[in-house]
């Protein structure tokens, strides 16, 4: 059972090697070759590629190639070649972050050469390795079918955590929600947890709330069981800067909402707030602060305007 994986990052790399000691035979391509190079040597059951050709040749046919590239560039020219070097028969995947909109245009791309395409959403984070990824897949049956001994590996059991959930384009919608719903998960527990700290006649003990919480109660979760681990460890957080990054996905949702008419103001709102984290609000604060300050004289801070 041999399969191409193309990309090595934090999810990449472990994909591979799940793939690897599940007995797939791994063949590995990634820009930086000490990368495939180091992980190879690593891992028994993965052999590393310089060039995405040999690579495609060393396969047999019909071949199984999957992607976990960043969105943009770098999935696109990669897709050009192994539209050049795949044949009909051969079924690419494209497991990172995109948007479906773009995987429906890839898979009519390929389907031109008689290359069949699946959109595969995964969700499982650096614990991927240890824990299984979830697997959102599109795409038609034959293609899914020819992906699904692979997912049994990478998933948490062969029979749990991953979907055909339908069509070309559906693997990669659902993933968009479902990054949507983390956003508005993590904000809801970050602002309840912040909400406690700032009563401090109660002098209360986050990390043991948060560890109590994930016995019994009604939220707990994976995400509660990290922040409760962080917690124990630091709950001041003073070397940690307020800045929180957003993904392209979290962005999808909030679009996809507005064009379908579907109120989500959790999941937006919780976008916004990562905006605002990322320094985006600076100004608009500043002329909330002027307007105060001229229609009822309220001081403002710093720049001497006081």
């Amino acid at each position: 059972m041999q399969i191409g994986l193309f990309g090595l990052g934090r999810m990449g790399a472990n994909m591979a090697r799940r793939l690897a000691r599940g007995g797939a035979a791994v063949a590995v391509w990634n820009r930086s070759m000490q990368v495939a190079d180091q992980l190879a040597a690593d891992q028994p059951g993965i052999t590393a590629f310089a060039d995405i050709r040999q690579l495609v040749e060393h396969l047999a046919s019909p071949r199984v190639v999957w992607l976990m590239l960043p969105a943009g560039e770098a999935t696109t020219s990669v897709m050009a070649t192994l539209q050049d070097l795949l044949s009909p028969g051969d079924v690419v995947v494209d497991g990172a972050n995109a948007w479906f909109k773009d995987s429906q245009s890839h898979a009519a791309g390929f389907a031109d050469k008689g290359i069949a395409f699946v959109d595969a959403g995964v969700s499982g984070g650096v614990w991927g390795l240890q824990n299984g990824y979830a697997l959102m897949l599109g795409g038609d049956e034959a293609a899914v079918a020819r992906v699904a001994p692979f997912a049994r590996i990478l998933a948490p059991g062969p029979d749990t955590g991953w979907l055909h959930c339908g069509p070309v384009g559906s693997g990669h919608y659902v993933k968009m929600v479902h990054n949507g719903i983390e956003y508005g998960m993590m904000q809801a527990l970050a602002e309840g947890l912040a909400l406690m700290r700032s009563r401090t006649e109660f002098d209360l003990d986050l990390a043991a709330i948060s560890e109590m919480w994930r016995h019994g109660s009604v939220v707990r979760s994976w995400l509660l069981d990290l922040t409760a681990e962080f917690l124990k460890a630091d709950q001041q957080l003073d070397d940690i800067k307020p800045v929180v990054a957003d993904s392209g996905e979290g962005r999808w949702t909030v679009l996809e909402s507005v064009e379908q008419g579907v109120p989500t103001p959790v999941m937006t709102l919780s976008l916004m707030m990562r905006f605002a984290s990322q320094g985006h609000n600076e100004y608009t604060d500043k002329l909330l602060a002027m307007m105060r300050k001229g229609f009822g004289g309220h001081a403002v801070q710093g720049g001497g305007h006081e």
